[in-house]
């Protein structure tokens, strides 16, 4: 019979990729997720059976222990950008990586692999990246022998970093920028998904590996990719750190007193804090290299889907083209 993984997370934007690949090399896959009626759409990355997917809560251990049921290998790709009810960056990222830690080793689960984030640091002013610090250690605490994955921002088709930008481009003549200097280092999902699936399947040593594109750009340099590629003329200009975080203030308190009814997806406090320190690979890291992986550049790939921001969406190449056209 062929060999089961459970992807905790894996109808999300990296999870589901890694599912993908995963049923594609033959392997039986599990998604667990709190809402297995909206992941339904991974059935169709499979024979029939294939993919399916469970339901299942980091935090409570029994749902764990199900999802992991005869599993041979977990990916733990589960993750939050901001505080979902009782799905906060401590029971997710810290008291979820415990549980499918402990109750793998106690299962005897011979592959594990644990999605981590480029520049973790549990001192970090970030409550995302504190967390994601004390997920890892987390993990590596009773699970020595997992790997761990730290990409940079990831970009691809649905993302929320490329996307995002384009989306502003599209209203008024100014681009405001913020922590324009930062420096990044975008990888494509795609990229971040094989070297889980080689992970999982013992490919490559148990470790910690920092996984980053082939390019370093600032922030505002990643701006000018995207308004080159949307057709859009725009002045950008730097927005100071202290007026960015009145209006991200703002949205913060505007969730809180609505009980959570109004999600800040535009700019949180603990985002902006993200946007003050470069998100860079180390120089001594192991990367893909380990992998035998060549990044793709953001370059190469963000024109096949942020055409859609262009003023003419899909028409614009074709009347840049008629343009040339000889009229008798």
């Amino acid at each position: 019979m062929a060999k089961l993984v459970t992807i905790f997370g894996g109808s999300g934007f990296l999870g589901r990729q890694v599912a993908r690949l995963m049923a594609k090399r033959g392997w039986r896959v599990r998604i667990a997720v709190r809402r297995p009626n909206e992941a339904l759409f991974t059935r169709t990355y499979g024979a029939v059976g294939q993919v399916v997917p469970v339901l299942c809560n980091v935090r409570d251990e029994e749902s764990v222990r199900a999802a992991m049921s005869e599993a041979d290998a977990v990916v733990n790709c589960v993750n939050i950008l901001t505080k979902q009810g009782k799905s906060t960056f401590k029971t997710v990222f810290e008291d979820g990586a415990r549980n499918i830690a402990q109750l793998s080793q106690e299962m005897g689960i011979p592959q594990v692999v644990h999605i981590s984030g480029l520049g973790v640091d549990a001192a970090s002013s970030s409550k995302y990246i504190a967390a994601k610090a004390r997920g890892e250690t987390a993990m590596l605490e009773n699970r020595p022998d997992a790997i761990v994955l730290r990409p940079s921002v990831l970009f691809g088709t649905g993302d929320t970093f490329y996307n995002r930008f384009a989306s502003l481009a599209r209203f008024g003549p100014i681009m405001p920028v913020i922590g324009g200097r930062t420096r990044l280092q975008p990888v494509h999902v795609d990229d971040v998904a094989l070297a889980a699936v080689l992970a999982a399947e013992g490919q490559v040593t148990p470790g910690i590996y920092e996984l980053g594109g082939p390019d370093v750009l600032t922030v505002r340099e990643i701006v000018g990719q995207v308004l080159k590629v949307t057709y859009r003329r725009r002045l950008a200009l730097n927005m100071p750190f202290w007026m960015a975080s009145i209006g991200a203030g703002i949205l913060d308190t505007a969730q809180y007193l609505t009980g959570g009814l109004f999600t800040n997806k535009i700019l949180s406090s603990d985002q902006l804090a993200l946007l003050r320190q470069d998100n860079v690979v180390s120089e001594d890291a192991q990367g893909f290299a380990a992998f035998g992986i060549h990044p793709s550049a953001a370059e190469a790939v963000i024109e096949d889907y942020l055409w859609r921001f262009r003023p003419s969406g899909q028409y614009d190449d074709i009347k840049n083209s008629a343009k040339n056209l000889r009229t008798p």
